[in-house]
This record gives C-alpha cells, structure tokens and sequence, in this order.
C-alpha cells in the first residue's frame, strides 16, 4: 500500500473499529471531445493517476453512513425510506445507492469512508471518481458482481436524475474502463470503445487554473444540452431520420441554419465539428502524426471558446501560453468548461521545461499559481489490494 492507501485504512479502522473493503476509481483527463458524449457522439478521454478511495464495511442494519477525509459532516441515509437530496456533496454517495437499487441491486447497509486526491472543481471529474468508487464498494458489500458498463450508467443516472446536472457518459464510462498507457475512443451511442495509444515521444500535460467551477449549480451545463436539443428538434423539419447531433453532417447542418436561431446554430456547430474532430484526431494518433493531433486540439478550443462558450480568460491565458511554446503540439481547455484544467500534448523529452514556462507565463498574466502536472493514463475502477 501506498501512503493514501496505508491512511484511509487507518483512518477507517479509528473511527469504525474495524478492517474495511477499499475500492478506488480514477478521475480523469478528455484529450479531445467535450459536450459530444450526451449528444451520442464521440470522446476520446484517458484516465489519470489521481483516484478516489473508497473505504467500506458492512452494517447490520439498512442504513449508509459517510466521512470524508476533506470534508466536514457524517451523513446518513436510510435505504429504506430514501431522503431527498441535500445539496451537499453527500449526494453523490445517497445518489449511487439509490441508482444500484432502482437497478434491481439490493444493498447492504455500510459505513463510508471517502478519500480523494482528484482536484475538485478542475475539470478532471472527481463528481465520477466518487460515484464509481462508491457503486463499485457498495456492489462488492452485497456481494454482486460488477458489471462495468451497468457501472458506469448507473452512476451516470445518479448524477442526472438525483443530483440534478444532466451530463453524458463519458467521466462514468472512462473511471470504469479507463486502459493503463491508452485513451479510449468512446461512441457514446453504442457505449463501444476502442483503445488509443498515447506515443512514447509524447506526455500528457494537464494545468490547473485554480479557477474553480460548479457545473450543477449555475445551470450553465445544461443550458447547452438543452440548446443541443433544442437543435434537434428544429432539424427534424428537414431531417426526420436524426436521432441526435451525433447523426447530423456540417453541410446538413449548414443546409438549415435558417430552421435555427443563432445561439442554438453555434451551440450544434460545436459539437458536430467536434465529433469529426475526435476521429480524425484517433486516426492521428493511429499514425503517430502529433502535429495533426495537436492541430485538432487547437481547433477544439477555439470552437468551445468561440462557439459553444464554455472558457474563461484565465484558462484561454493557459491555453494560448502553451500553444505559443517550442514542443507544444497542442492544447485546450478540458472538462465541462467554466474553469477548470487544461489538457496539452508536448513532447516527452521537453515536458518539465515546457510546464516550468507555462506556469511562469500564467502567474506573469494573471497572478494565478497554476498547478501543472504529467501524467500517463491509467487504469479503470478496482478493488484495492491491502
């Protein structure tokens, strides 16, 4: 065990007195693809070393009980005579239980304790490395299987219909099934993924704006799911055989900008360039054409920049600082928008000047301490061997 593993079980067994079961799940980074997975498109994310902990040990009664090692409170939830949602981050925990038992999954009552190093509010879905974590430990209590997928929409129905913020697949799907050394190319329609190696020659480098956002608060997210929506139902006019924008081409959707207002025409611009983005940009990889990857990130963050307007000036700070850097493919902004990170392709040999400078660059602009880090992309939900 490593230290954050040697901790929750201490901790754990202090406050319970007893051994627990730890599941963990990571959080991720989206290399490319944003706001195209509930729009049945394609995204193409990896999952990174920060996981969430989960520490768990069963009950006699029917009842969930939950710490966290961050945060303040100890919250509890009756299985049996469900509450409605608090506002509070337990929520998330209360959400997953009630998700796995609407699901046809009866649990077992447990104790809780919650351990996180994924950054909140940055972008790198710790919201998804908790539920996961959380549905992952609950099903080994009770003693059923998991089923990764079932996993991952369940998860994804506790954060759309308990918490309230109506986000795609893609953060529950890569914290279940996330590769170690590959992104994943997710159809977020079939649920079908393919995996896509990261080069040798190149890192992942992910910058923390320290910028922080609140997607289910502001309402800001689904705002632009409802103008996707909105999109769809106007297109169907003309084009009655389209399910979502993941089935609609630019020259469609050029076609019949006039069936659209202005604001609901750049919201399905984004994510219909988008979409043919990221399969241009996995056929790059395939390849090992960096520069072309790099490219399509560029231009990715200018559509969600200009077009879906999801950025902030801090984090075009980030972005454009990178782009303008000697071993810098490319970069973007990553996660559901409004602060949060950046995600940027850079040559390996270079990675540690590149984020010196970018750090250096941003505090000279806007007095931020951004914090920057590599990464290798890791590996989906499991248990914790102690």
């Amino acid at each position: 065990m490593d230290g954050q593993d040697r901790s929750i079980v201490e901790s754990f067994q202090a406050l319970y007195g007893r051994a627990p079961h730890v599941s963990r799940a990571p959080g991720r980074v989206n290399l490319i693809g944003e706001h195209t997975d509930y729009n049945d498109g394609f995204v193409m994310p990896a999952a990174l070393e920060f996981q969430t902990l989960v520490a768990a040990a069963l009950r006699p009664d029917r009842r969930l009980r939950v710490r966290s090692t961050s945060r303040p409170g100890d919250y509890e939830f009756d299985l049996d005579a469900p509450a409605p949602r608090g506002g509070l981050w337990a929520d998330y925990v209360f959400g997953v239980a009630l998700a796995l038992e609407q699901g046809g999954h009866k649990l077992k009552g447990a104790d809780l304790l919650v351990d996180s190093d994924v950054p909140m509010g940055a972008g790198l879905s710790s919201s998804a490395a908790l539920e996961v974590s959380v549905g992952h430990a609950l099903l080994r209590l009770a003693g059923a299987p998991v089923e990764t997928i079932e996993l991952a929409k369940l998860c994804q129905r506790a954060e759309n219909e308990f918490v309230g913020m109506r986000c795609g697949i893609m953060d529950q799907y890569i914290a279940c099934r996330g590769v170690a050394g590959h992104a994943l190319l997710i159809d977020c329609r079939s649920l079908e993924a393919r995996p896509v190696a990261v080069p040798d020659e190149a890192r992942i480098v992910v910058a923390n704006s320290m910028v922080h956002h609140a997607l289910a608060g502001g309402g800001q997210y689904n705002a632009r799911r409802e103008a996707c929506e909105a999109g769809v139902a106007a297109l169907k006019a003309r084009l009655p055989s389209i399910r979502a924008l993941r089935d609609v081409e630019m020259a469609d959707l050029d076609a019949h900008r006039g069936l659209l207002t202005d604001l609901v025409y750049r919201r399905c611009k984004h994510v219909v360039a988008e979409n043919a983005r990221v399969l241009a940009a996995e056929a790059a990889f395939a390849s090992g054409d960096l520069n072309e990857a790099g490219r399509l990130m560029n231009a990715s963050h200018v559509s969600m920049r200009d077009d879906y307007e999801i950025s902030c000036a801090e984090v075009d700070t980030l972005v454009s600082r990178a782009q303008m850097l000697p071993g810098v493919y490319g970069s973007r902004m990553t996660g559901g928008g409004f602060g949060g990170c950046t995600v940027s392709l850079v040559e390996a040999e270079r990675a540690q000047a590149i984020m010196g400078r970018i750090k250096d660059d941003y505090r000279a602009a806007t007095g931020l301490e951004a914090v920057i880090f590599a990464c290798s992309p890791g590996a989906g939900v499991s248990d914790l061997v102690l």
